[in-house]
C-alpha cells in the first residue's frame, strides 16, 4: 500500500477573500447556558460608531478547548518574544496619540 488515508486528518480550505482576516482591538464576550459568543470590533481613534467585524458562536466545550489553545499559544508567543504587556500595565489614550481629527 503506498498511500493510506489518516482517518485522523482534516482538510481544511480558506477563500482568498477570508483568508486576509478581520482587524480587531476589541472583543466582548457573552454566553447563555448552551453558548458562548464572541463579538470582534474594531475600535478606532474619535470614530463615534464601532461595528462588529466577526461574531463566533461556540458550545460552552469548545469554548473551553479554545481558551486552553490561547493560553499554550500565548504561552509559545512568550517564550519566543518576551512577555506581552497587558492593558492594565499600559495607559492606551482612545485617540491612540494622534492629533484630534476634523471636518
Amino acid at each position: 500500500m503506498e498511500e493510506q488515508q489518516n482517518n485522523n486528518q482534516l482538510n481544511i480550505e480558506i477563500s482568498e477573500e477570508m483568508s486576509e482576516g478581520e482587524y480587531a482591538n476589541l472583543a466582548i464576550i457573552t454566553h447563555s447556558h448552551a453558548e458562548f459568543v464572541i463579538d470582534f470590533i474594531s475600535v478606532m481613534p474619535n470614530a463615534p460608531k464601532s461595528r462588529v467585524k466577526s461574531r463566533i458562536i461556540f458550545t460552552p466545550m469548545h469554548a473551553k478547548r479554545f481558551m486552553k489553545a490561547m493560553v499554550e499559544n500565548i504561552q509559545r508567543f512568550e517564550s519566543s518574544h518576551g512577555v506581552i504587556q497587558d492593558l492594565e500595565q499600559i495607559e492606551i489614550p482612545m485617540n491612540f496619540g494622534g492629533p484630534t481629527a476634523q471636518a
